[in-house]
C-alpha cells in the first residue's frame, strides 16, 4: 500500500514538472519588443495651374480651389496629357473658370499618394489667395480611387468631393476617428458612374456611397448613368450643375 501511494505520487510530481517546463520554453519562443525608427522623405509633382480671371496676387480676394485627378491613361512627365479630360481640358476655352485649378501628374508606373497630394495643397494654399473653406476635389478613374481616398480620410480639408468611375475602402470609413469622422458627416459627396462601365464597375462607387450613409454622412449622392460605360466623366464635367453644386459648400 505505501510503496504503491509512493509511487504514484513520484508520477504526478514527474508529470507536473514536465509540464512546468513546456510552458515556460512556450513563453521564450514570443517576447514583445520595440521598434522606432526616424524616416524622412521628399515628395514631389509637377502639375498645372490655373488661375480664373480676376484673380489679384495681391489682391484681397481669396478664391475657391479645386484639385483634379486624372486617370491611369494620363500619367508620365508630359503635362499636356493632363489636359486630355476634365476641368484642365474645360478651362483651355473658360477663363472665366471661377476656380483655382491645381491638376498634378502622376509619374509612370504608380498611383495616387494622399501624402504628396496634401503637401501640394499645402504649398498652393500657402502661394496663392486660397479660400481654405472652399477647396473641393474630384478625379476620375484612378483619379476617382485617388478622389475616394483622400477625400475620405481627410474630410476636414475639403468642403465637397465628386469621384467618377472610381472605388475605395470602405474600412476608412468604418475606421474613422471621432474627429474625422465629424468633418466626414458634413462632407459633400456627390459621385458618378457609368451603369456599363466594364473597367471599373458601378458597385465600386455604390460601396462607398452606402458605408459613407451608413456612417451619418449627411450629403451623399450617387448619379448612375444608364448608357454609359467608362466614360461617365465627359458627360459629368460637360455639366455646369457640378460647379454650382461645389461652390454651394463650405468647410467651416
Amino acid at each position: 500500500m505505501h510503496f504503491k501511494l509512493i509511487t504514484v505520487g513520484c508520477a504526478m510530481l514527474v508529470t507536473l514538472s514536465a509540464s512546468s517546463g513546456q510552458s515556460s520554453s512556450e513563453d521564450l519562443m514570443q517576447t514583445s519588443q520595440t521598434f522606432k525608427k526616424k524616416i524622412t522623405r521628399t515628395v514631389g509633382a509637377d502639375y498645372l495651374l490655373f488661375l480664373p480671371k480676376g484673380y489679384e496676387a495681391k489682391g484681397n480676394k481669396r478664391w475657391p480651389l479645386m484639385l483634379f485627378l486624372h486617370g491611369a491613361g494620363e500619367r508620365g512627365s508630359d503635362l499636356k496629357k493632363v489636359t486630355a479630360h476634365g476641368p484642365p481640358k474645360l478651362v483651355k476655352n473658360r477663363a472665366d473658370f471661377p476656380f483655382i485649378l491645381v491638376s498634378p501628374q502622376c509619374p509612370t508606373n504608380q498611383t495616387w499618394s494622399d501624402e504628396t497630394l496634401l503637401a501640394l495643397l499645402d504649398q498652393v494654399i500657402k502661394k496663392h489667395k486660397v479660400d481654405t473653406n472652399r477647396v473641393y476635389l474630384t478625379g476620375l478613374s484612378m483619379g476617382g480611387y485617388g478622389t475616394w481616398s483622400l477625400g475620405v480620410k481627410y474630410p476636414e480639408r475639403f468642403a465637397a468631393i465628386a469621384p467618377i468611375c472610381g472605388g475605395g475602402e470602405t474600412i476608412n470609413v468604418l475606421l474613422s476617428s471621432r474627429a474625422k469622422s465629424t468633418a466626414l458627416k458634413s462632407l459633400g459627396v456627390w459621385a458618378f458612374h457609368g451603369a456599363k462601365d466594364p473597367v471599373v464597375k458601378p458597385e465600386e462607387s455604390e460601396r462607398m456611397v452606402a458605408a459613407l450613409k451608413r456612417a451619418g454622412v449627411k450629403e451623399v449622392e450617387l448619379t448612375v448613368y444608364p448608357e454609359l460605360q467608362h466614360d461617365s466623366w465627359t458627360e459629368t464635367y460637360a455639366n455646369d450643375k457640378l460647379f454650382e453644386w461645389f461652390l454651394q459648400h463650405e468647410r467651416k
